[in-house]
C-alpha cells in the first residue's frame, strides 16, 4: 500500500469532505447550494457525529443479527447488509483516525 504524504492541503481537503458529508446527512446540503450560509461546525462535533453514526450502525447490525438468531422474520440479506454497513462505517472511521493521528505526529515532529 502506498502511503500518501500528509500535508496541510490534504488535511484541509479531508476536513472539507467530512464537512460536506455532515451537511448532506443533516439536510444542509440544499441550503448551501441555494446560497444560504450553513452554521459553523467544529471539527470535534464532526468527529463526535461520525463516531455516533458508526456506533448506531454497529448497534443496528447487532440488533438485526440477534433478531435473526432468535428466529424472527428478518431476511438474511438484511442481516448481511447491515453487518457490511457497520463494518464499512467502522473502517472509514478508523482510517480518518489514522490520518488525523499521522498528521498530528507530523506536526509534532516538525523542527521549530
Amino acid at each position: 500500500m502506498i502511503e500518501q504524504a500528509t500535508s496541510a492541503s490534504s488535511i484541509a481537503a479531508m476536513l472539507k469532505t467530512l464537512q460536506s458529508h455532515a451537511a448532506q446527512a443533516s439536510g444542509q446540503g440544499q441550503n448551501a447550494a441555494a446560497g444560504v450560509a450553513a452554521p459553523a461546525t467544529d471539527f470535534s462535533d464532526l468527529i463526535r457525529q461520525a463516531i455516533g453514526q458508526t456506533n448506531a450502525a454497529q448497534l443496528n447490525s447487532q440488533n438485526t443479527t440477534e433478531a435473526f438468531e432468535r428466529g424472527e422474520s428478518v431476511p438474511l440479506t438484511d442481516v448481511v447488509l447491515k453487518m457490511q454497513k457497520a463494518s464499512l462505517s467502522f473502517e472509514a472511521t478508523l482510517q480518518v483516525r489514522n490520518k488525523v493521528l499521522k498528521a498530528y505526529e507530523d506536526v509534532m515532529n516538525m523542527p521549530v
